[in-house]
């Protein structure tokens, strides 16, 4: 294997990361309005993800900046052609970032509910643009013989890269309500395990049909066997949920999601980015990559830091895993 091959299975490991981790705080920034029936129950979903959120971030960060290192014509023609929706993204995580930090500043009703609905939207925006993207990625793009994208943002809005946003928002919506019934006690768990059904019964008729979907058009072998693996962790995670197990449900609802991100990299492999308008201008992981030198130096920094990333990760998710309720808060408790 080569070194550009390994760096597009990295790559592929650091964004199924990402929407593993990332994808139960946007669902819980989403049941922010949906769950949640006063102030100190939007403060519960809050506080679950308070420790972790920014440091699921990381992974989006490595993502991009190995996306950028190691195949500098993917990052060039990707960044270019989803200009619109990717700055959307951005500016909703700047803007979530800051809603986190200052909501609680100052003591104002209306001031609280401003930044509570601003969490609730900018988790709901990248949680749908993050699925148009990807489908729109695997699709195929309009790419000239230059390697540079010639399409206007009307073409990423396609029926197969918008199915594939209801995908993760449905997803990562299921995703969060069982996180949320796995972190939590009292009414608020009960809700969020009811919750968590429903929705969980829409992600997996839409999902399926996105899944199948992209076999027919992109898949091999290898990404059936992934489809099935994604189909059987959701039925399985809608069971454990109901049983009220909320460890199992949210692993095999992040086996789920891991599996379904699996299935677009191996359905795009050896693409990175196809071409629509003719399969010569296809950017691959050969003609899309940094050179050997600088994919070598890579292995060796991310050989040394990652474990210590993972590490300490794992070490943040340890010390903040119990439980929280309301009792908690301390305004209700009072």
């Amino acid at each position: 294997m080569e070194l550009h091959d390994v760096w597009f299975v990295l790559i592929a490991v650091l964004w199924t990361g990402y929407f593993f981790l990332e994808g139960f705080d946007f669902g819980v920034g989403v049941l922010t309005k949906l769950l949640a029936r006063n102030r100190p129950e939007k403060r519960v979903l809050i506080n679950t993800i308070g420790p972790v959120w920014d440091g699921n971030e990381v992974w989006l960060l490595s993502a991009g900046g190995a996306t950028f290192a190691a195949f500098p014509e993917w990052y060039a023609t990707l960044f270019s052609g989803f200009y619109l929706p990717l700055l959307a993204i951005l500016v909703c995580l700047i803007v979530r970032g800051v809603a986190f930090e200052y909501r609680a500043k100052r003591p104002e009703e209306k001031w609280q509910r401003n930044w509570e609905t601003a969490i609730f939207w900018c988790s709901l925006i990248p949680a749908f643009l993050w699925g148009v993207a990807f489908g729109n990625i695997v699709r195929g793009v309009k790419i000239d013989r230059n390697l540079e994208y010639v399409g206007s943002l009307g073409d990423l809005l396609n029926p197969y890269a918008l199915l594939g946003g209801l995908v993760t928002l449905t997803l990562f919506t299921f995703h969060g309500a069982v996180f949320t019934a796995l972190k939590t006690i009292g009414d608020i768990r009960e809700r969020a395990r009811k919750l968590a059904l429903r929705v969980g019964l829409v992600a997996a008729v839409v999902a399926l049909g996105f899944l199948l979907w992209t076999q027919a058009d992109t898949g091999n072998g290898r990404s059936l066997v992934a489809l099935v693996v994604a189909v059987v962790a959701l039925v399985a995670a809608l069971v454990a949920n109901q049983a009220g197990r909320e460890g199992w449900s949210f692993a095999l609802s992040g086996v789920t999601i891991v599996a379904a991100v699996a299935m677009l990299f191996l359905s795009l492999f050896p693409n990175v980015m196809p071409s629509t308008l003719d399969a010569n201008w296809n950017l691959t992981v050969t003609n899309a990559s940094s050179s050997p030198y600088t994919l070598k130096i890579m292995t060796w920094c991310a050989g040394i830091a990652t474990p210590i990333v993972l590490l300490y990760q794992g070490w943040t998710y340890w010390v903040f895993r119990k439980r929280i309720g309301t009792q908690h808060i301390a305004e209700a408790a009072h």
